[in-house]
Order: structure tokens, then sequence, then C-alpha cells
């Protein structure tokens, strides 16, 4: 089955995430679970944690169909010696705050050089964090999205999450998610059948469905190839719909978290349909998608 959501608001407290995703439809949601704008946050309160688990529960969101994101600014690539340990900090607060809310996976971009070392030194530097940060906590997977590679980012290709996925201890607490936005920007056109097979033919190649824990779902408001990161809402973009119309008819997406991060949360409520209509019928795992 899919399970589509959104990545809602926590405004008010990270309890009211569970009521929003709710009342837009949503079968999956994301979250942050702290201010994404900034190093410092306060604690979170026993209470909401307790509140946020409880309407879950009551609403029908088990973990598995939960993603958090972490900050914005957290980039384990840095070069800049102090970025990187307030990056490394934050990350394993964060783990520790899906800890506490039963999040199970927690989505972070991988970091960017700012051009001042090689892919190959920022990509060991970024695995050295994670598994640091991993060691100082307990169950969380840290999952690795894929990027535009705008700014010196790393994450653009499908070799480097495989090399971070190799050299993140313990493997078992790695993962990856795509974001469709991501994925156009850098170089992947996902617009035909063809296309999008060939896409996730090579992904599978190169880094494995069974490391897949989530995907983003995103139109983009910039060119092919780009490696700009502008969203769009579904359709209104330059990938358009019939990618979204592929990914709901491929089988190998079913039962992780497919996550709007669209750029009209007023219109998520109308994406979940449009793309729950795109869900018949299921194309059999390793056939090639048609419009």
């Amino acid at each position: 089955m899919k399970y589509v959501g959104a990545h809602v608001s926590i405004g008010g407290g990270v309890d009211k995430a569970p009521l929003n995703a709710r009342k837009i439809g949503a079968k999956a949601f994301a979250l942050f679970t702290r201010n994404q704008l900034q190093w410092n946050a306060g604690p979170l309160a026993p209470e909401a944690a307790s509140r946020f688990r409880e309407r879950c529960g009551r609403f029908g969101y088990p973990p598995e169909r939960l993603l958090a994101h972490a900050s914005y600014l957290i980039n384990l690539g840095s070069p800049d010696e102090e970025v990187r340990i307030r990056s490394k900090r934050a990350l394993i607060e964060e783990l520790g705050r899906c800890e506490v809310l039963g999040v199970p996976a927690l989505v972070l971009h991988p970091g960017s050089h700012k051009g001042r070392m090689s892919e190959e030194e920022c990509l060991l530097q970024i695995a050295r964090e994670a598994t640091a940060a991993l060691a100082e906590t307990r169950a969380v997977t840290a999952v690795i999205e894929n990027t535009a590679g705008m700014g010196g980012g790393v994450g653009h290709r499908y070799e480097h999450l495989a090399f971070l996925v190799r050299h993140i201890e313990p493997i078992e607490r790695v993962g990856v998610c795509l974001d469709t936005a991501h994925l156009f920007a850098a170089g992947w056109d996902l617009r035909s059948g063809e296309a999008y097979e060939a896409a996730m033919a090579e992904f599978d190649r190169v880094v494995g469905f069974g490391l897949l824990r989530g995907m983003h779902l995103n139109d983009s408001k910039v060119e092919l190839g780009s490696r700009r990161d502008r969203h769009e809402s579904l359709g209104r973009g330059k990938l358009g719909l019939s990618p979204f119309r592929f990914i709901m008819q491929d089988s190998r997406l079913e039962g992780i978290p497919l996550i709007l991060e669209t750029s009209e949360p007023k219109r998520w409520r109308e994406e979940i349909r449009l793309l729950y209509g795109f869900a018949e019928p299921l194309l059999p795992r390793g056939s090639k998608a048609t419009v």
C-alpha cells in the first residue's frame, strides 16, 4: 500500500503534527522536531511528546509511516570546524528527540564542502561524523537525502549515497530518501516511462531499494540538470504529473512514507487525493512505467 502525506507544521508544539496530518487526509507525515533554522532549541516537553505518541496511535500513524527532518543548518561535511562540531551536536540532539517521540527515521541533507575540499574528503568526513552521532544514540535511523547538488553540496549522485551507506556505521541504522525535484535538478529526467524506469533501475543498481526509507514528492520550478533546489506544486512545474503517476503505480515503493514538500500547503489535501487517484494498477517489479 502507498502511504502518502506531507511535511506538516509543528506550530504550537510537536503534538500538533498528527492533527495537522489528519486534517489533510494524510496516511503518513513528516515533521521537524524543533525550529529548523536555529542551532539552539528548548527541551522537548514530556507532555507534548506523550500527546504526540498518543495522537499518532489514535489517528493511525504507526512509526513506519513517520519521518522527521533534521535542521537545514546541519552540515557534517563543512570545512569549518565550528560548523562541523555544531552540526554533529545538533544531529545527536535531533536523533534523541526522535527517540523520545517514537519517530524511527531522521532525514538529513548530507552536507557541502563549499568548494574547499574534494567530494571524497567531504563524504568521508560526513561518514565519520554521522557514525559518531549514531554511536551516541540508540535506535533511530539516519536517512540520507539525495540533493540537487547546489552550492558544493554532495549527495546529487547515487554514488555519493552508496558511499555514505557503506561508510556510516552501523549500516542497520542508515537509509536513503529520494526527492523527485532533487533528482530532476541533478539531471535525472523522470518525465517519460522509459526515463523514470532508467532512473529507478540505476538507483537500485548503485544503492538498492532495500535502503529506501521514504520519498519526497515535489515538482520543480527549475529545468532539468539546473543543480538548483526549487520545489513546486504537483503538475505546476517542469516535471509535470507523469512522474507522480509512475511513482504511485510502482510496486517497489510500497510501504514507505511518500511525503509532499510542495510549495503550497493549502493544496496538500488536493494533491494527496490526486496521487491516490494515480495508484491503480500497480506495476510489477522491474516493469517499465507507462503513462
